[in-house]
C-alpha cells in the first residue's frame, strides 16, 4: 500500500479518468493537502497498527484464529475490491464530497471498532472500515493531481509519500504504546477510537479542500462491482475458515461458487466493452503476456506483507510475552528499511534498469530465508532483539523491490489504458495481502496446533512462525524467477 504511492506520484494517470478542477484556484491548496495527508496517516495508520493489537483483542474477545485472519483480512479486501469503484464515485460526484463521505464512514467505523463487544463484531466493522477506506484514499491521490502542478505536484506527493511511511511506522511504535499504556482502561480500543477525533477534525476542514470532478461522466457498472466483490469475498472466507472445520463440503461448494462469480464477472466486463460502455476492468489488459505476469508478480510480493507482520507479532506477543510496545519497537526498524530503501529504488532503477529489481527480489528472498533459519535454530531459546538486523534487510529488500515493481507493470500498457491499469494493480496489491493472510494463517495455526504439548509456548510459536514463513520464502523465490523471466521477455511486443 505505501508503495504505491511512490510509484504513483510518476504516473501520468490513476485510477481517475484525467480531469481538472471544477472551480479555479488562486493557487495550490496548502491547508487542504493537510487535510488530505491526514486522511492517508490514519488510513495506513489502521492497515499497520491492527497487526500489534492483535494478541490483546484474542485474549479479551475469545477471538478464534480464524477470527484473527478476518479481522486481519476483511479490511484489506473490502479495500481493494472497491478502489476502483471509489475512484469512478469521486469522478462523478466529487471528489471532495466522496472524501467527506469516506472520512465520515470510516470515523463511524472505527467507532464501531472501539467499542465491539465481540470479535464477530469487530470482524463486520473492520470491514466497513476498509469499505470506507475505499472511498476514501482514491480521493487523497486524485484531488492532489488535480489541483497540483509541476514542483507543487511533485512536492505534494512527496509530503504524501513521507506522511505514509511515517503511518507505517507509527502503526508499530505509536499503535503498541497506545495499546500497553492501557489509556483510560481501554487497552486496544485506543487504535481504532484515536481515529474519531482525528476524523471529525478532518470533516470539519475539509471545505479547504477544492471540489473536483471528471469533465466526462461514465455510468458506474455495480453488477460487475456485485460479482468480483462476491467472488473475491467468497474465497476469502473458505480460505481463512475452511482449515479450522476441517474443510466442511461447503468450502467447496463455496470455491465452485466463487470460481462462477469471477467467470460470470470477466464474461460481464467483456459484453459491457463489446457494446460500448465503460467496463470496471477492461480483459483484454490480462491478455497481454507482460501486463499479466506483472499482476501476479504484485498478487504474490504484496500477498507477503500484512501476513509477515501478522505472524511476527503473534511469535512477540502471544509466544514471548512482550507488551506491545516492545514488540512494535523491535519490529519498526523493518519499516525504516522499507521507506528509506522505496525512496532509494528510484535512482537505482534509473541507473541499473530491470536488474535492480530483480537484485531486490534476491535481497528479500535471502532475507526471509535468513529470518526463517534464525528463528528456526534459537527455537525456545529465541531472543527478539538479536533479529533486528535481519528485518532491518528484511524491510529493505521489500522497499527495493514492491516500489519499482509497480512502476515496471504498469510501463507495460498503453498511456490511454495507464489509468484501469493502475487500478488493477491497486486492487491485486489489497486482495493478494489478504489472501497471504488467509494461505500464512492455514499454515501458522496448523503448525501451531501440531506442537501443542509437544515443545514449550515459546517454541510452540516459533515452529509456528517458521510454518508460516516458508509460503513467503516459495512467494519470494517464484517472484525472483517470474522476474528473470519477465527481464527475458521484457521488449517481446505483447
Amino acid at each position: 500500500m505505501i508503495a504505491s504511492l511512490l510509484w504513483m506520484r510518476n504516473m501520468n494517470s490513476n485510477t481517475c479518468s484525467p480531469a481538472l478542477p471544477a472551480h479555479a484556484v488562486s493557487g495550490p491548496p496548502w491547508l487542504g493537502l493537510s487535510v488530505l495527508l491526514l486522511a492517508g496517516f490514519v488510513t495506513i495508520f489502521d492497515l499497520f497498527v491492527v497487526n500489534v493489537a492483535i494478541p490483546s483483542m484474542q485474549a479479551d474477545l475469545g477471538a478464534s484464529f480464524a477470527q484473527i485472519g478476518f479481522i486481519v483480512a476483511g479490511y484489506e479486501l473490502a479495500f481493494g475490491v472497491l478502489l476502483i469503484t471509489g475512484g469512478r464515485l469521486g469522478d462523478l460526484f466529487g471528489r471532495r464530497r466522496l472524501f467527506v463521505i469516506g472520512i465520515a464512514g470510516f470515523t463511524l467505523a472505527s467507532a464501531l471498532c472501539g467499542l465491539a463487544p465481540t470479535a464477530g463484531f469487530l470482524i463486520g466493522a473492520r470491514v466497513l472500515q476498509g469499505l470506507a477506506a475505499a472511498l476514501l484514499f482514491p480521493q487523497v491521490y486524485a484531488s492532489i493531481r488535480v489541483n497540483f502542478d509541476g514542483n507543487d505536484s511533485r512536492r505534494a506527493f512527496g509530503l504524501l509519500g513521507m506522511t505514509l511511511g511515517l503511518a507505517a511506522i507509527a502503526g508499530q511504535v505509536l499503535g503498541g504504546w497506545l495499546v500497553h499504556a492501557d489509556l483510560f482502561g481501554l487497552g486496544w480500543r485506543n487504535i481504532f477510537l484515536i481515529n474519531v477525533p482525528i476524523g471529525l477534525f478532518a470533516i470539519a476542514a475539509a471545505r479547504y479542500i477544492p471540489e473536483s470532478r471528471a469533465p466526462q461522466h461514465s455510468a458506474l457498472d455495480w453488477p460487475g462491482v456485485l460479482l468480483v466483490s462476491a467472488g473475491l469475498t467468497l474465497l476469502l472466507v473458505l480460505l481463512i475458515e475452511g482449515p479450522g472445520q476441517d474443510w466442511p463440503a461447503w468450502s467447496l461448494w463455496g470455491l465452485v461458487a466463487s470460481v462462477l462469480f469471477l467467470v460470470t464477472f470477466y464474461r460481464q466486463q467483456e459484453t459491457r466493452r463489446q457494446s460500448g460502455f465503460l467496463p470496471l476492468v477492461d480483459m483484454r489488459l490480462m491478455g497481454q503476456r507482460r501486463f499479466s505476469v506483472g499482476a501476479l508478480l504484485v498478487l504474490l510480493i504484496y500477498s507477503t506483507s500484512s501476513s509477515f507482520f501478522l505472524c511476527f507479532a503473534l511469535l512477540l506477543q502471544s509466544g514471548l510475552g512482550l507488551d506491545p510496545f516492545v514488540a512494535g519497537s523491535i519490529f519498526a526498524p523493518c519499516s525504516v528499511g522499507f521507506v528509506a530503501a522505496s525512496l532509494a529504488a528510484p535512482r537505482l532503477v534509473a541507473r541499473w534498469g530491470t536488474n535492480a529489481i530483480v537484485a531486490g527480489a534476491l535481497v528479500y528472498a535471502i532475507s526471509v530465508g535468513l529470518l526463517i533459519i534464525q528463528v528456526q535454530m534459537a527455537g525456545a531459546e529465541l531472543v527478539p532483539t538479536r533479529l533486528i538486523a535481519v528485518l532491518v534487510v528484511v524491510g529493505v529488500g521489500q522497499g527495493l523491490i514492491m516500489t519499482p515493481l509497480l512502476n515496471l507493470v504498469l510501463g507495460f500498457v498503453e498511456e490511454a489504458q495507464a489509468g484501469m491499469a493502475s487500478g488493477v494493480i491497486s486492487t491485486v496489491q489489497q486482495v493478494g495481502a489478504a489472501l497471504g493472510v488467509a494461505v500464512v494463517g492455514i499454515l501458522f495455526s496448523t503448525a501451531l496446533a501440531a506442537s501443542d504439548g509437544v515443545v514449550g509456548q515459546v517454541g510452540q510459536y516459533a515452529s509456528a512462525f517458521v510454518a508460516g514463513m516458508l509460503y513467503n520464502l516459495g512467494a519470494a523465490l517464484l517472484v525472483c524467477m517470474l522476474l528473470m523471466m519477465l527481464v527475458r521477455v521484457q521488449r517481446t511486443p505483447n
